[in-house]
């Protein structure tokens, strides 16, 4: 009796599954290639599922994390909760405003209630880096970094848009109140979801000869 050898077990499908790798890391690489953001006013419903946030956040926190410290968390903005938020950051905003121009406060607030009001979903990353901890506080604050930005791939991936903001309502104490971020933790970014109703214009991109260079090239 001939023994089967590894080729011979190895079936048709074998052939296809390094074709189906290589035909899934190009269209990776290539969303990788396309991928940009998209302003909260591009943004509309319907925005992710519940299945589809789990699926979002889940990957958002796979991320290098030196001493698995989890050095940040999240806040989903969903619902008539936008509205409201907004609503309140902006009044936030007047009441520490004042003295500006009128016309120029009228447009921060606009943009304020336009984030939380446009795009059915914000999540906020929150760094929660421990200056105290043996990991440095810098590699905390890149891993909670490393979250928003695989967030944002991973929307993309899924068909919505989204962007990643600071801004005002990063900074100010009143707003992180508002925001329910904690004394000694850092907005790393406020990133609206959902449908994309006006792709972007492409932008120009970094050119790599002048932003890399080769250590110890003449």
């Amino acid at each position: 009796m001939m023994l089967d050898s590894p080729d011979a077990k190895a079936g048709p499908g074998a052939e296809r599954a390094p074709r189906d790798a290589e035909l899934l890391n190009a269209q990776l690489l290539g969303l990788l290639e396309r991928r940009r953001s998209v302003t909260p006013l591009r943004l509309a419903e319907p925005g992710p599922s519940a299945d589809e946030i789990a699926r979002l956040l889940t990957i958002a926190m796979r991320v290098p994390d030196h001493g698995a410290l989890e050095p940040w968390r999240i806040i989903l903005v969903q619902g008539s909760t936008r509205e409201e938020l907004g609503g309140r950051l902006a009044n936030a905003f007047l009441e520490a405003n004042a003295p500006r121009e009128p016309a120029a406060a009228d447009l921060a607030v606009r943009k304020i209630k336009a984030v939380f009001a446009a795009a059915p979903l914000v999540v906020i990353v929150v760094s929660c880096a421990d200056a105290a901890a043996r990991i440095p506080e810098w590699e905390q604050v890149l891993s909670a970094g490393a979250v928003c930005m695989n967030l944002m791939t991973a929307a993309s991936a899924l068909g919505y848009g989204a962007t990643w903001l600071s801004g005002w309502a990063s900074y100010d104490p009143a707003a992180l109140r508002l925001l329910s971020v904690r004394p000694g933790e850092k907005v790393a970014g406020i990133i609206p979801i959902g449908t994309i109703v006006e792709r972007p214009q492409e932008r120009a991109r970094p050119s790599l000869e002048k932003r890399v260079t080769t250590w110890g090239a003449a």
